[in-house]
């Protein structure tokens, strides 16, 4: 049976079923299993509807959801195992009604968190042809064209948060923006999608490492914001994990005679080997504020590196960066495994480490100052550090050698 047959059969109390009893079956023989498999079924049972909070809230459509349907999708590509699919399906069908309407989102908040889960209703749309997603993802798309801008041309980061424009922003559009443009024949929305990585490397970029900095008030009228240049004060090193993602999920959409493709490789090879360069020697991976290592109450923190990894490791197996990212990318995956992978009596596996809110202008307090982000919540299964774990496992762990340079069958 097709993937599109089954889908259309199976109602979504079955579905969940099915995914639930593949999990189960799996985490059975948990030896056998790997920890991204181990990680992602114990995603499914945690959040068996896409419902990221507490128990008892409703499910939320927003970037946090995303970044798990990110890595859930990885993993699908990778294995093509019914059961991930089937849990992509069934949590969106939690909120995409029969006529394309999507519940629980809000286009008049106009933020850029709520683009990222339209990658999944692209890869709904190409396994089933149901028009529904089409619909839902045309309306995301419709955001796009009206969110506000600043006076050069950069997207706002949400209608609350004027003229902010964030390194995170880039993975919650571009990727979705990209595929939307090759999957639904609109190239032209690329020159946009190139103008916005553009933006952020001229006004971020820091000439003393090469790495960016975490945001852009092109007003400079935040009172973070550097009176010259408009940038945030912190290299915040899970602003470069999300702008690097961005990166290497969109490239996959522009032709090789697509001029667009050289410009945003070659943004792609300066941010890379200025990550690269800020690696820690002696651990293989990076401190949370990338250039100061060993400084007072830096630490190293768990999403970021494993953004990192995956965006060196898809890079490297695309052929976008030199098999030396490979090498970079297997070493940081072996420390992950060591310092964040953790498997208490329980069984399940936990990925620890990793900060769990930082938002860069919404109030006075998130001033992006070096306390700031050093002084975050840090906790254990957070929804970034899974969906995270799930892109670097992928790449790391399931797909070997092998090239799979879309995720859309």
């Amino acid at each position: 049976m097709t993937l599109r047959a089954a889908s259309l059969r199976l109602p979504s109390r079955a579905i969940l079923c099915l995914v639930m009893t593949g999990a189960s079956l799996l985490l059975g023989e948990t030896k056998r299993v790997p920890v991204t498999l181990r990680v992602a079924n114990q995603a499914m049972e945690r959040w068996p509807d896409g419902r990221i909070g507490p128990k008892g809230t409703p499910a939320a459509w927003g970037f946090e959801l995303g970044i798990v349907l990110a890595g859930m999708s990885a993993v699908w590509s990778a294995t093509r195992e019914p059961a991930y699919f089937y849990y992509l399906q069934h949590t969106i069908d939690n909120f995409v009604q029969p006529d394309g309407a999507i519940a629980a989102y809000d286009m008049r908040a106009y933020s850029l968190n709520n683009i990222l889960i339209g990658r999944e209703l692209l890869v709904l749309y190409g396994a089933t042809h149901q028009e529904k997603y089409r619909r839902a993802a045309e309306t995301l798309r419709q955001q796009i064209a009206t969110q506000p801008r600043t006076a050069s041309g950069g997207l706002w980061h949400s209608k609350s948060t004027p003229n902010l424009m964030l390194l995170d922003d880039q993975f919650m559009v571009a990727p979705f923006y990209a595929e939307y443009a090759a999957t639904l024949h609109e190239p032209q929305d690329l020159d946009d999608l190139v103008r916005q990585f553009t933006l952020l490397e001229q006004h971020t970029y820091d000439p003393v490492t090469g790495l960016m900095y975490h945001g852009w008030d092109e007003s400079r009228t935040m009172p973070w914001a550097n009176k010259n240049t408009g940038a945030s004060p912190s290299l915040w090193a899970r602003g470069m994990g999300w702008y690097l993602m961005a990166l290497v999920d969109s490239l996959p959409y522009l032709s090789e005679r697509d001029p667009h493709r050289a410009r945003l490789l070659a943004i792609l090879h300066r941010a890379c080997a200025a990550v690269a360069q800020a690696q820690d020697p002696q651990s293989g991976l990076w401190y949370q504020i990338l250039d100061k290592p060993g400084a007072k109450d830096n630490y190293i923190e768990s999403s970021s590196v494993l953004m990192f990894t995956y965006a060196f490791a898809k890079a490297a197996r695309l052929g976008y960066l030199p098999g030396r990212y490979a090498a970079i990318a297997t070493r940081a995956w072996q420390a992950i495994g060591t310092r964040f992978v953790l498997s208490p009596p329980s069984g399940q596996v936990e990925i620890a480490g990793t900060v769990s809110h930082v938002a860069l202008g919404a109030t006075a307090q998130d001033d992006g100052t070096y306390a700031y982000y050093l002084h975050a919540p840090v906790v254990n299964n957070d929804p970034k550090g899974v969906g995270a774990f799930l892109l670097a496992g992928s790449e790391m762990e399931l797909r070997g050698s092998q090239s799979h340079p879309r995720r859309h069958p």
